[in-house]
């Protein structure tokens, strides 16, 4: 029993540890928008060179690109990203299998804990963009959408590139999920779909742009 309550205590000491990391390298990121899918689809897939444009339009935007430092569609996010300009950001998993970091990164984050990892992608993100994956891309969509619909963060971009591939799930929220009362019909709109990588830069300006003017016309107005 006591074996057990010190490797508990220093569990909650490597958490700790990886919560001071994350915040100490990413607090002066700037503005970053995190980018999601597959590590399976490689360079031979559309949506692979889909997410190098989107992350090349956005570095050059000035908008840092965070990944999960994989491959795949992470991997052509970070290499799109790469010294365009702003920071191609990686925040790596320990898995037993498939997570092999990529080598497109100016800083490197690696977490044993997926809670504080998906903690990071979340504070410092201006936006989502989810490509075709597989659970932990569906995992971190959904929990963005939780957490918008709760109100725990205040809503950003959540968008969703390739509507063939995400039409099924969307029939599927709108004719079981909406009908059974299971979610409201307005839910359906936290998020976007596009098929273009230059559709995915204007959403992701205007929400930046929306947040600044709200910001200085509450200035204005205490004023």
């Amino acid at each position: 029993m006591e074996d057990l309550k010190t490797s508990e205590a220093w569990r909650v000491f490597r958490i700790q540890g990886e919560l001071i990391d994350g915040i100490e390298t990413l607090n002066e990121l700037g503005p970053a928008v995190s980018i999601f899918g597959s590590a399976r689809l490689m360079a031979d897939s559309p949506y692979y060179t889909a997410a190098k444009e989107v992350a090349r339009s956005l570095s050059q935007a000035g908008f840092a690109v965070i990944t999960g430092g994989g491959q795949g569609i992470m991997g052509a996010a970070n290499e799109g990203a790469f010294k365009q300009g702003s920071a191609s950001v990686g925040l790596n998993i320990e898995l037993p299998h498939e997570q092999v970091a990529n080598p497109n990164q100016d800083l490197h984050l690696s977490f044993r804990y997926f809670f504080v990892r998906k903690l990071m992608f979340v504070k410092y993100s201006t936006g989502f963009i989810v490509f075709p994956g597989g659970f932990g891309t569906l995992n971190e969509f959904f929990e963005a959408l939780t957490l918008i619909q709760t109100q725990k963060i205040r809503q950003f971009p959540v968008i969703l590139y390739g509507s063939e591939f995400w039409q099924g799930m969307m029939e599927w929220l709108k004719q079981e999920v909406t009908s059974l009362g299971c979610i409201d019909a307005n839910d359906m709109f936290l998020f976007r779909i596009v098929d273009r990588p230059e559709d995915v830069l204007p959403l992701i300006q205007h929400h930046v742009d929306s947040v600044a003017q709200a910001t200085v016309d509450e200035q204005r107005s205490k004023t």
